[in-house]
C-alpha cells in the first residue's frame, strides 16, 4: 500500500460508488475535487484537508438515495469516513475540520460551513449542481427516479421529492435557481453567476420548445 495518504483515501473513498447512481457517482467526485482544487489553491485552504473531504463527501450518497431521501447523505458520509482518517497522520483540528467539511456540504440541510475549507467544498459541491453539468445531472436524476419531463398541471413546488414529478425542471426551481445566492467564497460567486446565467437561458427556451412556441 502506499504512504500517501490521499492516495489511499481515495482508494478507500471509490470502493463505496460501486453501485452509485449516475447523477452522484465517483465522476461526480472527481469533478468538485477539480472544482476545490480551483477554488481552494488561489483561496489559501489547506489542501490536503480540503482533498480529503472532497474525496469522502458523499460516501453515504447511496444510503440516502435507498431510503428516498430520509437518511442525511452528509452526516452518514462523516460517520463513515470517521475510521478511515484515524490513520491519517494529520492533527486532530485537521482530522475535525475534515469531518466538519462533510456533514456541512449539504444545501437543503446541515450545520454551516464555518472553515475556509468547509466552505470551499460547499461551494465546489454546488457548482457541480448548476451550469451544463447541472442541467445534465438534473435530467439524469430525474431519469433514475423514473419521473416525467415536465408537468405543466403541477407547480413544481407542490410536487414531491423522490416521485414521478421530480423532473429536471422542478429540481431547477426549487433549488437550483437559488445556488448562486447560496455561494460562499469570492471565486465560488463568480463561477456561479456565469452558470446560472447559462442555466436561466436554457430553462426559459425549455418552457418554449415545450410549450410548441419555438
Amino acid at each position: 500500500m502506499t504512504t500517501d495518504p490521499l492516495l489511499n483515501i481515495k482508494a478507500a473513498a471509490r470502493r463505496f460508488f460501486h453501485s452509485a447512481r449516475g447523477s452522484h457517482d465517483w465522476e461526480h467526485t472527481l469533478r468538485v475535487m477539480r472544482l476545490c482544487n480551483s477554488i481552494g489553491r488561489p483561496e489559501g485552504a489547506d489542501m490536503l484537508v480540503l482533498e480529503i473531504a472532497a474525496y469522502l463527501h458523499d460516501i453515504g450518497r447511496d444510503h440516502q438515495d435507498k431510503s428516498k431521501g430520509n437518511l442525511c447523505h452528509a452526516k452518514k458520509s462523516a460517520c463513515m469516513a470517521l475510521p478511515l482518517i484515524q490513520e491519517v497522520d494529520i492533527s486532530q483540528l485537521q482530522k475535525e475540520n475534515i469531518l466538519h467539511c462533510i456533514e456541512a456540504h449539504r444545501f437543503r440541510e446541515g450545520p454551516a460551513p464555518q472553515t475556509l475549507e468547509a466552505k470551499v467544498l460547499f461551494d465546489a459541491d454546488k457548482l457541480d449542481a448548476i451550469g451544463a453539468v447541472g442541467i445534465a445531472r438534473a435530467y439524469l436524476f430525474a431519469g433514475e427516479l423514473g419521473a416525467c419531463l415536465h408537468n405543466p398541471n403541477l407547480a413544481p413546488e407542490a410536487t414531491q421529492a423522490y416521485s414521478k414529478n421530480d423532473t429536471g425542471y422542478r429540481e431547477y426551481i426549487v433549488k437550483l435557481s437559488k445556488v448562486k445566492d447560496r455561494m460562499l467564497t469570492n471565486i465560488g460567486k463568480q463561477m456561479a453567476a456565469e452558470r446560472h446565467a447559462f442555466m436561466d437561458t436554457f430553462f426559459k427556451r425549455f418552457l418554449e420548445e415545450y410549450d410548441g412556441k419555438r
